[in-house]
């Protein structure tokens, strides 16, 4: 995964997959993936599932980047503390996945949470091949 300051300022992390790297097929089966992936994980909680790709063809005059066929954000809550009222402005989390034509972006912000980034870049790492 490569750790980027997008339009610099926001801190994340991306991962671009050939198609040929990963056995999934598709933005759906990603994410599909993801959701057990969350479910699994005792203090996280799946939310949604938000098809950006939808949203935005819906929109009259909108722009969608070539070769972009899929984008979904899985949305969910990683986190077993409520310390104070300022941690709600970086919640809930999500991850995004964009298919291509050729290839899969897996991209998300980076949290204030370290073992969170560990958790969500080992679950994208984990959809190359073996």
């Amino acid at each position: 995964m490569r750790q980027t300051l997008f339009e610099e300022k926001y801190p994340i992390y991306t991962l671009e997959l050939d198609k040929s790297e990963t056995s999934y097929g598709s933005a759906d089966e990603i994410i599909a993936y993801f959701r057990e992936r969350i479910e699994a994980q005792r203090t996280a909680r799946y939310i949604a599932t938000f098809d950006h790709y939808a949203h935005t063809r819906s929109i009259e005059g909108s722009v969608i980047g070539d070769g972009i066929v899929a984008a979904k954000s899985i949305i969910f809550c990683f986190s077993p503390q409520l310390p104070n009222a300022q941690v709600m402005a970086t919640r809930p989390r999500s991850i995004g996945v964009t298919e291509l034509t050729d290839k899969f972006v897996i991209n998300f912000m980076e949290v204030p949470m370290p073992a969170a980034n560990i958790v969500m870049e080992e679950w994208a790492e984990s959809l190359k091949n073996v």
